[in-house]
């Protein structure tokens, strides 16, 4: 049944910094593992803030290939090869993560692309249709695509590890699969951009209230909030019955 989780939630800004915040990087730890949810840019200064090293990363899980949620995955592994990192890193993703992984880390660090790091990576790729499973070292990773940039290759993603059920938007706009990505979950992390109304690509808090009852679910965070969601958080917790994230924070389920 495994022990439950501990999740630390490294980077809680939208991709601009909003209040401050890092980009989106949730670490998990159980048992078992140790992983990390997104990687955004910030990533690498994320875990050095918590004392987090590579020795606390086994996998790395992408909801998709926006920088905020993607471009700290080369920055962690050019620092992987710098401190001798030895042990295989896990690398789960939508369809084509090993070569986005490869033109990413060319256009950040010319040459690096082509290099191998000395230490194994191991990829991982989503299915391309709704509740597609995969087994992720010791977590069971169920992904839905979502509404969001289509090129990004957007999900949502629900992660069965050390007992316990995290569920997570992902960016996205409002769809019905998000209630079932929810269900049961011991924890959903939901994305919330934009506070007075329609937010473009993203979540926004008229549109979340009015969905609230429909999420069966323990529980329930906000993330990757713009400026007036901040400016306005107390309204959002109690409206939403919700945790609002802050980088550093822990919990465990």
């Amino acid at each position: 049944m495994g022990d439950g989780a501990t999740i630390t939630f490294l980077g809680t800004g939208d991709a601009f910094g909003s209040g401050g915040r890092l980009q989106t990087c949730f670490h998990v730890r159980t048992r078992d593992s140790a992983f990390l949810i997104d990687c955004g840019a910030t990533a690498c200064l994320a875990m050095k803030r918590a004392g987090l090293t590579h020795d606390d990363v086994d996998a790395v899980m992408l909801s998709h290939y926006h920088a905020d949620h993607f471009a700290g995955l080369p920055f962690l592994i050019i620092e992987g090869r710098a401190v001798g990192r030895s042990g295989p890193l896990a690398v789960a993703g939508p369809a084509g993560i090993r070569e986005r992984l490869r033109e990413a880390m060319e256009v950040l660090f010319p040459g690096a692309g082509e290099k191998m790091p000395p230490f194994p990576i191991e990829y991982y790729e989503y299915g391309d249709t709704s509740a597609a499973t995969i087994a992720v070292e010791s977590s069971t990773v169920t992904t839905w695509p979502v509404p969001h940039a289509p090129a990004t290759q957007p999900h949502a993603l629900r992660i069965e590890t050390g007992g316990r059920i995290i569920a997570f938007s992902g960016d996205t706009q409002w769809n019905e699969d998000l209630i079932e990505v929810a269900r049961g979950a011991d924890l959903f992390i939901c994305e919330l951009a934009g506070f007075d109304g329609p937010a473009g690509i993203h979540l926004d808090y008229p549109t979340l209230l009015h969905h609230r009852a429909s999420f069966d679910c323990g529980q329930f965070i906000v993330t990757h909030m713009g400026q007036a969601v901040l400016d306005n958080a107390a309204t959002v917790a109690a409206g939403l019955n919700a945790t609002l994230a802050f980088d550093g924070m822990t919990v465990t389920i």
